[in-house]
């Protein structure tokens, strides 16, 4: 092996391990930031985090119809439906406000002239009766009153609807992100198998002297940056389906969706 060769090497090994550092800083602060969330300290995670271990799987397929009762657990279409009620309810209290309210009034008391007579059956009135009460003069405020909340029902319907949609929105775009990485992590772990053959080629060539070391040296660089992406790839794939449950307002399962699972393009 050249001067040359093994200069190339000793780049290589450099700039493989500077690239160290930088992932465990980002492992640890995922940790705290993972602990904060939990409302714990941020090294209370640390020991239970710190092994390495392998991305967890995400499943192979994710549903194709997803039923839309599920979208209903967001917190948002549930805010915006229970503002739809609210809005609703206030109409009918502004529209009874036309009508008179009719009350039933009563009142019991003692007259006497003087203290003996006060607990004699003589001395006791009472009197009771209807009372009705009607805003005539008052119909243009109620009026006016009943078309401003007609107006805030509409606005939050249509609040409500751009809510949907946007919710909506969001699943689409999760489940062609899911669907489309997966098939990017499908060809990068092509892409692995093929440049580990060609560094196992390059370095067999290179053992028989048919080849120089740069060969082998350019063959192992490819196949870091190739399983480098995969992992990449790997944790995005499970990224984009947390998305999905997000968007969704949370998971599913065998009971909320129907003709099992399909592979969405």
């Amino acid at each position: 092996m050249g001067g040359l060769d093994v200069a190339n090497a000793q780049a290589q090994v450099a700039t493989t391990a500077a690239e160290i550092p930088l992932l465990e800083a980002a492992a640890q602060q995922s940790i705290y930031s993972l602990s904060v969330l939990l409302g714990l300290e941020p090294a209370a995670l640390k020991q239970e985090l710190s092994p390495v271990s392998a991305i967890p799987a995400a499943p192979p397929s994710v549903p194709l119809g997803v039923p839309s009762d599920l979208l209903r657990r967001r917190p948002d279409i549930r805010t915006a439906e229970a503002e739809i009620h609210g809005a609703t309810a206030r109409i009918g209290v502004a529209t009874a406000d036309l009508f008179p309210r009719f009350t039933i009034s009563g009142s019991m008391g003692l007259a006497a002239g003087d203290f003996s007579s006060w607990f004699k059956w003589a001395s006791r009135f009472w009197s009771f009766g209807p009372l009705a009460t009607w805003p005539l003069f008052d119909m243009g405020r109620i009026r006016a009153n009943i078309e401003l909340q007609e107006a805030l029902q509409e606005e939050s319907v249509i609040t409500y609807q751009q809510t949907v949609l946007q919710a909506l929105q969001e699943v689409e775009n999760a489940l062609v992100a899911s669907a489309k990485e997966e098939e990017h992590r499908k060809a990068l772990i092509e892409a692995v198998r093929a440049t580990r053959k060609a560094v196992e080629l390059a370095t067999k060539l290179y053992t028989q002297g048919e080849t120089n070391f740069l060969d082998v040296l350019v063959a192992q660089r490819t196949l870091f940056s190739s399983e480098d992406a995969l992992v990449q790839s790997t944790g995005t794939v499970s990224t984009n389906l947390v998305a999905l449950y997000k968007a969704l307002g949370g998971g599913w399962g065998d009971d909320s969706t129907e003709g099992g699972n399909v592979d969405r393009d």
